[in-house]
């Protein structure tokens, strides 16, 4: 089932942030409908820095790719402001449609871009954005291709003119909307009211960040059709990794650590080693 046809069915589609083809794996296996690959976490984990726009439409591909050539599970990619103007956003969703993305995410921030979460933000003109949306609509070759269009103007023109926005964004062509940073349960149900018949809406889980983070039962019932939580799975990894770092110095091994860690083995049954390894044997 294509992410397009699951978004067509009753019940929410959950998808964990991911950002290289293990933690894509993890969530496949964990049995997840989707996933998304966040932009600020390839910018944490790839170059240790902040999402403030350092992130190439290549480092996004690359790892779209990798993604794809192992799992199966419907992808949805974080492709910021699609690097440029319209004729960049055109190329921007061949590369990543090609690349396996199930769905491609576009915002409308002025570059360089930041974390929807982080203050400081500006936003391009609407009918830019607008614009940029056509031609994404117009570059996809395959019709279960999403565009999902994501306003961040809540924080910079406020919640009537962001609403007004995504109006445009859906009359553009997107297929689902993404109204970011929004303050409150109530700011939600406005949102969910306002457009829900114009497209499917989006909700986004940032712990710690300005919108309150809700169950998926409860976004369900508000009206969400996706909810993702894109840095949940690095802020995880941060916290164990750094647990097991300080263990380690203190101890100077990591046997009071086992308990706390894949085994040997088990890391290989997870990453499919024994598969591989009958693979190969039918080729020699």
């Amino acid at each position: 089932m294509t992410l397009k046809q699951r978004l067509q069915a009753p019940g929410i589609v959950t998808a964990p942030g991911v950002y290289d083809a293990f933690s894509a794996l993890l969530v496949e296996q964990a049995g997840f409908e989707a996933a998304y690959l966040s932009g600020a976490s390839i910018a944490y984990t790839r170059f240790g820095r902040p999402d403030i726009g350092f992130l190439s439409l290549d480092d996004v591909a690359a790892v779209t790719r990798n993604i794809r050539e192992r799992v199966a599970l419907p992808l949805v990619v974080d492709a910021d402001t699609g690097f440029g103007n319209a004729l960049n956003v055109m190329q921007t969703v061949r590369v990543l449609e090609r690349a396996g993305a199930s769905a491609i995410q576009l915002e409308d921030q002025a570059s360089p871009k930041r974390c929807g979460h982080l203050d400081g933000k500006s936003v391009i003109p609407a009918a830019e954005m607008a614009g940029k949306i056509r031609a994404a609509c117009d570059a996809r070759r395959d019709a279960d291709t999403l565009i999902i269009a994501r306003t961040d103007a809540v924080a910079v023109e406020g919640m009537a003119a962001a609403l007004e926005r995504a109006e445009q964004y859906a009359e553009a062509g997107a297929d689902m909307l993404f109204v970011e940073a929004l303050r409150s349960r109530e700011d939600m149900a406005v949102a969910i009211d306002r457009l829900s018949g114009r497209a499917p809406l989006m909700a986004n889980m940032v712990e710690g960040g300005k919108t309150p983070v809700l169950p998926a039962a409860t976004l369900q019932e508000i009206g969400f059709r996706l909810v993702i939580f894109p840095g949940g799975t690095v802020r995880a990894l941060s916290f164990a990794l750094r647990d097991y770092l300080q263990n380690l110095s203190a101890h100077g091994t990591t046997t009071p650590y086992l308990d706390r860690m894949l085994s040997f083995s088990e890391l290989n049954d997870v990453i499919g080693t024994p598969e591989m390894l009958a693979l190969g044997k039918r080729y020699e």
